[in-house]
Parts: structure tokens; sequence; C-alpha cells
């Protein structure tokens, strides 16, 4: 494993699930971390917890990433010990509705458009120019099996996890010759509160999700992608796709009765 100690770490969307694994995981490998997300209440919380737990530094902010103007605000005026960022988790993101694209709701594809695709567009054009001119730096997106396969009734959702494999590959390519990592980590079946979210506060429906198999945790995704983030800085891991042992792609899953 190679050492993050002190690298400092920018993770979006870090006030639950992926993102709060994330920077737990980097916290336990000494990483700095700067926590980004829209309810600052809880990341401070969860700031306080990783200073008394691991004794690591954290900066936490609130941010919106669909806004441009905040990205950019927020980057920039970043701390001066906080300006080398290392390492970016581009983890922020959510999936609205599971409706027929026809008779979906136009607003759920603006929030998952504007946050999915636009907001990791915004932070990484804010970040990646300061990695290529140092010539280091690795960026780590999280993607979906959604990205590689589209499934009824979720034709948006994939439609911007597809963006982000894109987004990705294309990433790499035009940081050929800057010495910067890409990766892309694409998990199936997650339980955090992706459902919960998706069905606008449904939990019993959100619960059916996982309902009859032993889904994957954050703490399985969090783990995907301190080890793309800890091989040595000649290897990059540019995908990884995980599901539970119990599916097989976005739709086929056994269930137990």
């Amino acid at each position: 494993m190679y050492s993050i100690k002190n690298k400092v770490v920018f993770i979006t969307g870090a006030s639950e699930g992926i993102g709060k694994a994330c920077a737990y995981a980097f916290a336990e490998q000494g990483a700095r971390l700067i926590l980004s997300a829209r309810r600052i209440n809880i990341l401070n919380e969860i700031a306080d917890d990783l200073r008394k737990k691991h004794g690591v530094k954290v900066y936490a902010y609130k941010l919106d990433v669909r806004n441009r103007e905040e990205v950019e605000v927020g980057i920039t005026h970043l701390p001066d010990e906080w300006k080398k960022i290392d390492i970016l988790v581009n983890n922020a993101g959510l999936g609205r509705g599971l409706e027929k694209m026809y008779l979906d709701n136009p607003d759920s594809w603006e929030e998952m458009i504007d946050t999915n695709i636009k907001g990791l567009l915004y932070v990484t054009r804010m970040i990646a120019p300061q990695m290529a001119e140092r010539k280091e730096g690795h960026i780590i997106n999280i993607g979906s099996i959604a990205g590689h396969e589209a499934y009824p009734k979720g034709g948006v959702y994939c439609a911007t996890k597809f963006a982000v494999n894109a987004i990705t590959k294309s990433l790499k390519m035009d940081l050929i010759d800057k010495n910067i990592r890409v990766s892309s980590i694409d998990p199936g079946a997650v339980e955090t509160e992706f459902s919960n979210i998706r069905f606008y506060g449904d939990k019993e429906r959100a619960k059916q999700v996982y309902k009859g198999f032993k889904p994957l945790t954050a703490e399985d995704i969090a783990d995907a992608v301190l080890y793309c983030a800890t091989r040595p800085p000649h290897v990059n891991i540019g995908e990884i796709i995980l599901t539970p042992t119990a599916q097989a792609s976005a739709f086929v899953l056994h269930r137990e009765e």
C-alpha cells in the first residue's frame, strides 16, 4: 500500500453514504481531508469525529456542486494550507425517481444532470489544472453499473452515469502527459440513502430494493476507492465495477424468498 499520509483529499457529497465512508477510510491512513456537502451541520459533526478518532486535519465547508459560482469561489478561496489538492473524489450524485421516461418528472432530470454531470465537471475543472501544473494528482469519480448498461425506468439516471464513464475516459486522455491518475469506481446495488432519496423519502419502497440479498455497503465502495488511491504512483486503476455476489447486472439479481 502506497502511503497517502498527509495527502490532501477533497471529497464531495461527504455528509453521508459513500462520501462519508471515504472520509473515514482516508482518515485511517492519515490523509488530510477537505469535506464538502450541502449540510454543513452534519459535515462539522463528521469532521469533529474524524479529528478525535484519527488525529487528522479536516476542513469542512458547505458546497452545492450544482452551483458553478459557488464551486469556483469556494475552491479559489480555500485556505493556503488546503490549496494543494492531491486526490479528488467526485462522489456527489443522486438518482431521482424510477418511472418510464415519457411519464417522468423533468425536474428530476434537471437535478440529476446538474449534480451528476455538471457538478462533477465544475469541481474537476477547478482542481485538475493545479494537478496538471504540478504533474501530480489523482481524480477518482464515483460512477455506477448504470454507466455501463441502461435499464427500464432509469434512462436519465443511466445517461448521467454513462456521462461519468465518458468523462473519466476522456479526462485520462486529456491528462496523459501530465502524470495524473484518473479512476472510476462503478458499484452495483449499494445500501445507502440512495434509494430513499430516489423514492423521495419512501423508506418502505427503498427497503424493497435490497430485499432478499446482501447488498454492498458504503464501506465496500470506500475500500475500492482507497485501493485505487494507494497503488504505486506508476499504477493507474482505470475502472472498478463491483457488485454484490447476488447481482449479475443492473437488473439481474438473485433474491432469496
